[in-house]
């Protein structure tokens, strides 16, 4: 997401990325990891993209949503403003995330300091119908993000103002 945030950015456009992790510390620290809580963290992040898109400016979110229900709300808040929802599943093995996790919250669940994680001790509902799905295990970077530029400017979002 970070590096698709760049990428946007040398093409002359506004972007800005909106992590669920970071927004927890902040807008979304009163929430856990409850379902109810979940789907909080998504209407929360769903409005602040809808106005940063309102602004002109690219909201990048960066989160695990693990629940249908979650995602086509937050479609519905961006449509309702006008704006495109563009679903990227970022398929990637629960092992893999552990793995790159720079935040030790996989091993803060598995030690049971955090209940109600994605992969470990809650479910995650894969997207039947995601704009776009991506394989990042064995891929580099640039690639994926690359696939998500190319969608971004065949839907005219993205268009490239460096000329």
């Amino acid at each position: 997401a970070a590096a698709l945030e760049e990428r946007i950015a040398r093409a002359g456009q506004s972007a800005y990325l909106l992590d669920g992790d970071n927004l927890r510390y902040g807008l979304n620290g009163d929430l856990g990891f409850s379902p109810a809580d979940r789907a909080e963290n998504v209407r929360r992040i769903a409005h602040v993209a809808r106005l940063f898109a309102d602004s002109g400016t690219i909201a990048i979110v960066s989160m695990i949503s693990p629940y249908d229900g979650d995602r086509r709300l937050a479609r519905q808040i961006g449509q309702e403003g006008g704006t495109d929802f563009i679903e990227v599943f970022v398929d990637t093995p629960v092992e893999e995330c552990e793995r790159r996790d720079p935040k030790g919250l996989y091993a803060r669940a598995r030690r049971g300091d955090i209940s109600g994680f994605t992969g470990i001790d809650a479910p995650y509902e894969r997207p039947v119908n995601p704009e776009l799905e991506v394989q990042t295990l064995g891929n580099p970077v640039e690639e994926s993000v690359e696939k998500v530029v190319r969608l971004l400017e065949q839907r005219e979002i993205v268009v490239d103002r460096r000329a």
